[in-house]
């Protein structure tokens, strides 16, 4: 004897489908979703950490704080600095200055695919031989950065008031 299927286990069968679909579709959103927010947070902890170093520079070990910040560059930025590393480790042996900083904060501005614009803030003090107790000074920047095998790079750098 041959079961006839009645229109209610079409419907049950549409729905499972149907179901099964949203389940997929709800699982990759939130998948995309978790994605977009650890990138996010690599290129907010990239341009931050790229501020710190940028402005934690010491006469007596110039040379790897700059190798650490050329290695989170890359383009046109990287050539520049690269260029003008001679100048730099020059003029902070001959002045003996040190760089800190304080309440470093990174926010991403905007993010689309592999690219994403950073805004980064401190406080940075600069002391010498001449200056011993100088006052934290504002520092803010915007940075452009761009993903590249899986890290963030800063590309471009440009201080605001």
């Amino acid at each position: 004897m041959k079961r006839e299927r009645g229109p209610l286990a079409v419907v049950l069968a549409v729905l499972a489908v149907a179901l099964a679909g949203v389940a997929v579709w709800v699982g990759l959103a939130v998948h995309d979703r978790a994605e977009a927010d650890e990138q996010r947070t690599k290129a907010a902890q990239t341009a931050r950490q790229f501020g710190v170093n940028l402005n934690s520079l010491d006469h007596e070990q110039a040379q790897r704080d700059l190798d650490r910040i050329l290695a989170v560059t890359t383009g046109g930025l990287k050539d520049t600095l690269a260029s003008q590393s001679k100048t730099l480790l020059d003029q902070l042996a001959k002045t003996k200055a040190k760089s800190t900083v304080s309440e470093p904060i990174a926010a991403v501005v905007a993010m689309d695919g592999d690219s994403a614009e950073v805004m980064v803030s401190m406080n940075a003090v600069v002391t010498n031989d001449k200056v011993k107790n100088a006052a934290p000074r504002p520092w803010r920047c915007v940075m452009d950065l761009e993903r590249k095998d899986g890290r963030w790079l800063v590309a471009k750098m440009e201080l605001v008031p």
